[in-house]
Order: structure tokens, then sequence, then C-alpha cells
């Protein structure tokens, strides 16, 4: 107490005089207040005087950013065009049909554009009505699980939200699909139903190519009907010219500065020097590769596991996601294209549209060298299409047989079914000697790869994993055929002879390959070889559950191999995986090791009762991945048997029984060609 009262004395001078009566204010106090007062007489002021003379400010003209035509209609009317061709390309092929087609109706008395419908109004369809004589084309592949193409999403929303009139509007669909999927052309044929049914005359039949048979040809044959189909319609005829037509001219600039020139970028340029996220299809990653190692012990094949390291990009990714990486060509192809071809390789070219209005300006990125674009941007490993040999491109006097085999009848024989790729055309058919300028218009764009993620986003969150099989075997010409970017792959060591590091251009695609949502619910996964992929992902997340002390459901793999000894692949992975009880039932087919072939619907069958309980009352999510032609076909109609045989149910309700499931997202299929 005595220190409280010493705290309330204030020292005037030699002396300290005792206080009898505390003030009502202290110094502090009044100080405060005074403070206060002035800030608030301020603020009055400066307000009023800012209310009286509000200064002037030189007013800004504002730069108007030039915005890319959305209107398709505007633009055909300002062009003279009165075919507009649309293309739903995942890989390209839509895309480049579409352009032959817009290239061919000069031939016979149209004016037609190639068009993007991401980049147009796609609602002024109606609108078409207004421009005489003109015809709307469609060529749409369909995606995955018959879902549009990335491109053609909003088109196809479009066309199932709104009931506008097509009255008026002509139109024709060619569709790009695959039999081995069971959704064969599913948006070709709903974007033929649709159109007819909001009002629009179809003037020729759907045409549907088969990419599990000949795509090329298919597109061709519908393509020899769908023009005197135009030409009976519009009441016009055919030219009968022959003579090549380009789309692009070559320029060889005189005067280049090397860092305008594209040397592998996909988009901007110089963006694998400087990278800058979000990283996609235009913008990809440049991943270093950590880990590059060989899977399988023995066997003729090369089956390979790779690691890339994505840290500080990024990028995110779940269990079930594809990586698309972009390869480069194999060197010694590239040079003996030029050899063939007398071209220096090293020269800066740029191929521009003649077509000023096109959206589209170059085939592929410009300035470029031709070097750089055969090996990075056109596919010049795969069988070229008949466009190669037709009037559209390089002309041939030679009347054997190999001069009219790239758009007759041979074009499956001696093209296709012997793997020949452009190369191989060009060695044995010396006849063919174009322009290399001219073949670079021609060949298609190389295309990203896409690969089932083998590891989990949620484990590893800056790895990505790929396992792949390296596809080599000899043609019936005697030729090696090699895979372009599993080879590519193969070959790219962790860190190279001058200390650099190997990198792959990548991103992440979604997918809808997903685990289920509540960790309990049973998982039965079915991958033989690389199939086994995703699931790798699968059980990496499965055994993290675990770890974080969520209720982890029955996990069930069943996978598919040739021999024990030979590509039991990621072998002492799955062994820990089922002793640590993350891993339920291994059930492992291998096909060789004895003398009947075991394969993955085999054990399937011999655990039918145990499969048919999963499913039927315990809710089991199925995962099937691997090879579309054969093993998932024959898997699903193991799944009929079991629902037959064990459900009671009959062929027909066992089949709308699995289409349910699938329906519900509990039957997912990761599968290809």
């Amino acid at each position: 107490m005595e220190d409280m009262e010493v705290e309330r004395v204030a020292p005037e001078g030699p002396d300290v005089a005792p206080v009898e009566e505390e003030p009502l204010f202290t110094n502090l106090d009044i100080f405060l207040f005074s403070l206060i007062v002035g800030l608030l007489v301020y603020w009055f002021l400066s307000r009023k005087k800012s209310e009286e003379t509000i200064p002037e400010f030189k007013r800004l003209t504002p730069v108007v950013t030039p915005q890319r035509e959305t209107s398709f209609i505007e633009k055909m009317k300002k062009t003279n065009r009165n075919m507009v061709v649309f293309y739903g390309s995942q890989t390209g092929t839509a895309e480049e049909f579409c352009g032959r087609l817009a290239k061919d109706a000069q031939r016979y008395g149209m004016r037609g554009m190639s068009a993007d419908p991401e980049e147009y109004d796609m609602s002024e369809l109606p609108r078409l009505a207004e421009i005489d004589n003109s015809l709307a084309v469609f060529c749409m592949a369909t995606y995955g699980e018959g879902d549009p193409t990335d491109n053609a999403q909003d088109f196809y929303d479009w066309m199932q939200e709104n009931g506008e009139d097509l009255k008026g509007v002509n139109f024709a669909v060619f569709g790009l699909g695959n039999k081995t999927y069971e959704h064969f052309n599913a948006m070709g044929k709903y974007t033929d139903k649709r159109l007819e049914e909001l009002g629009g005359k179809r003037i020729y039949d759907l045409g549907m190519g088969d990419d599990d048979g000949n795509l090329e040809e298919d597109f061709v044959s519908w393509k020899e009907q769908f023009w005197p189909a135009v030409c009976e319609h519009f009441g016009v005829e055919a030219t009968g010219d022959d003579t090549s037509i380009r789309q692009y001219e070559l320029v060889v600039p005189t005067d280049i500065n090397m860092n305008k020139v594209y040397t592998g970028e996909m988009g901007r340029l110089k963006s694998f020097e400087t990278q800058k996220p979000p990283f996609d299809a235009k913008n990809p990653y440049l991943a270093t590769v950590a880990v590059n190692r060989q899977l399988n012990q023995a066997g003729d094949r090369h089956l390979m596991h790779l690691e890339l390291d994505i840290s500080g990009s990024k990028i995110r990714y779940d269990s079930g996601d594809h990586v698309a990486v972009y390869p480069v060509n194999d060197v010694s192809i590239v040079n003996r294209i030029g050899q063939i071809l007398d071209a220096d390789l090293d020269t800066v070219i740029s191929l521009n549209n003649l077509d000023e209005e096109s959206n589209k300006k170059h085939p592929f990125p410009c300035p470029t060298t031709y070097r750089t674009a055969l090996t990075h941007y056109l596919d010049i490993t795969n069988p070229p299409r008949t466009n190669v040999g037709t009037p559209d491109g390089p002309r041939t006097s030679d009347p054997s047989p190999l001069s009219v085999s790239l758009c007759q009848g041979l074009y499956q024989s001696w093209v296709l079914d012997a793997q020949r790729n452009i190369l191989a055309v060009l060695e044995d058919m010396p006849s063919l000697h174009p322009t290399i300028d001219h073949l670079c218009e021609l060949l298609p764009r190389l295309q990203a790869r896409y690969y089932s993620i083998a590891s989990s986003g949620k484990v590893y969150p800056t790895m990505v994993s790929i396992c792949a099989v390296v596809v080599e075997f000899q043609t019936s010409t005697g030729r090696t055929f090699k895979g372009v970017a599993t080879n590519w792959l193969k070959n790219k060591v962790v860190v190279t002879d001058n200390g650099h590091k190997a990198t792959v251009p990548m991103y992440v695609r979604k997918s809808q390959f997903r685990l289920p949502f509540k960790a309990s619910n049973p998982v039965v996964m079915i991958g033989p070889g690389t199939g086994i992929a995703p699931f790798m992902g699968f059980l990496q997340e499965r055994g993290w559950m675990k770890e974080q002390g969520k209720d982890v459901g029955e996990t069930i793999l069943y996978f598919g191999c040739r021999r024990r000894n030979e590509d039991f692949l990621y072998q002492q992975e799955l062994e820990e995986f089922e002793k640590a009880g993350v891993l339920t039932q291994l059930n492992v087919a291998f096909s060789r090791d004895q003398e009947g072939k075991v394969y993955v619907q085999h054990l399937l069958k011999k655990n039918k009762e145990h499969l048919w309980k999963l499913i039927h009352t315990d809710n089991a999510h199925i995962y099937i991945c691997g090879d579309a032609r054969n093993m998932a076909r024959d898997v699903q109609n193991t799944f009929y048997d079991i629902a037959e045989e064990v459900g009671g149910l009959t062929h027909t309700q066992a089949v709308a029984y699995i289409k349910k499931l699938m329906t519900k997202g509990r039957y997912s299929l990761d599968v290809w060609s």
C-alpha cells in the first residue's frame, strides 16, 4: 500500500508535497482528450475543403484490347463463307479431318472455314439460316465413356439445355469413335440426333469412323459420298479441279532473330526456359526424371517405372488421374527424311495460313526450323493419312500400285498393315518426292501421350509415377517399329553424361477414375500388365488412410501377367501391401506358367460368391484398367455370368444391373485400345 501512495506523488522540486485529494482528471487524461478533439476538428475541416475544391484530373483514354471474334456468323458473312466445319477433337484427328473438309469445299462450289466450337458462341447456330446455301458440318470425336471432348463440352451442354429452333439450318455429322468401347461414337450420334430434333435439316447421313478398324478409310469413304450429296442439295457442280490446294504458304525469313524462333515449345515462346504456372496442354511443365528403372526381370519386353519430380510446379493430382507427356521423335528418322528430300533441316521457316481470317495462323508454332518441326511437332512415326497421296498432297507420275496405294484400296494393306511410316513410304515410293514444306503441312501434329499415374498425390505430392511397356516390334517390311513415346522415355537417363538432369514436358489431366468417397467401401481392382498403374496409387492411398486411423474396407486386386519370374510387376510392393493388411486379397493370374492359359476373368469366376456379396450387399466399387478390346470385354462378360449364376438374374437383368453400377460410378473403366 505504501508503494501505491508513492506512485501518486508528483515531484515539484527538492521537496515533495503529499497529495491530500485526488483530482478528477490527470495530466495524461487531459492530453489524450485534447488529442482526440484536435483530430476530429482536422478531419472535419479537411473534409469540408475537399468538398469545396474537387481537383481536376486529366481524362485518360482507355486502352481497348482487340477482342477475339466470337461470332462465326459475322465472320462467315465478312469473309463470304457459306460452310463452317466444327470439330470436337481430343488428339487432333477430328481437327485434321475438319481442315480437310474445309479445304475441299472450293472444289464443290462451297466456301468453307474450320472452327473450334470452344472459340465461338454456338448459341448463334440458328442464325446460320441467314446465309444463303449455308451448311454446318460437325466432326465430333467421342472421349472416355461416351463423353464430349474438352473443346466440345460447352457445345454439348448447349445442345442439352436449349430448345432453339434450327429451322433452315443444314447440317451433316461425321463421328470419330472406337468399337472396342461401349459407347461407340456416342458424341457423333447425339449431335446428329439432337440437331434434327431442334429442327435442323440433315443433308447427308451420319458417318461413323472406327479407330479400332480404319478410321482414315471410314472418313474418306464418307467424304466421297458426302460431297455429291452437297452438290445435289445446293444445286452446285464440282469444279473438277484436282490441282493441289495449299492451306499454308512457305515464308523463309531473310533477317531472323533466333530468340524469336520456336525450339519445341507447345505454346508460349521460351516457355521451357521461363516456366510459369498453371501448367496445361499448351504450357507443359519440364519435370525432372528422378527414377527410371526396369520392372521386369526377364522376357523380351522392357517394362519401366519412371518417377517425375514436380516439386515447385504447384501441380496437384489425385489417384487415378493421367499424366500427359510430350515425346520427341527419333533423330535418325528426322535426319533420313531430310536426306531423302534434299532439305537443309536447319533452315528457319514459317508456314502461314493463306486464309488470313483463320484463327489457326500456323500448323505448328512458327517460326521454327524443319528439324524442330519434324522432331517436336509432327507425327513421323505412325502411318501417314491418305491425304499425303491425294491431289492435295505430293504428286507422282509412277503408275505402279505403289503410287496409288495411299489413296486407293491398297492403303489398308500397304500402309496400315505394313506399319509404313512416312519415311518408309518415301523410301519405298521414290517417285513420291514432295517438297519438305508441303510434307510438313500435310503431316498430323505429334500428340501428347497419356499414362495412368502409378502413385498417390496424397502420399507423394511432389512426384508422379509412370508404368509403361516399351513398344517395339518387327513389321512385315523387315523394319523395326518403335513407339515414339515409350522409346523416348526408356532412354531418359536420370543424369546425362554432361551432368544435366533429364526432363520430360508434362501436365496432369483429371480423370473420373476415383476411389469411393467412403473409405469403408470395399474396392475390387482388375488390371493385367501395365493396367496395374492406377492401382498402385489406390493402394498407396488406402494404406495412407489406414495410417490415419480410418475404417478402410476390403481392398482386392486381380492382377495378370505372363510369368511369375518374368513380369510380376511391383511384386515386392504388392506383397508388402498384403503383409500390412492394406491389400486384403492379392490374386495373380500367370497366363503362361501352366499348360492352359489363366487370365484375371478365370480368377474372378473362382471367387464369384464372395464377389457377388461385395457388389450386391456391401456396396463395393469395381475398377478395370487395361486393354479395352479383349480384357475389359471378357471381364464385363464374367460379371454378367456372376450376376446370373450367383444373383439369379436373367442375362438381360444382369446387363442392366452392371449398367446401373456404371451409372452410379461403382463400375469404372480406364481402358485403351
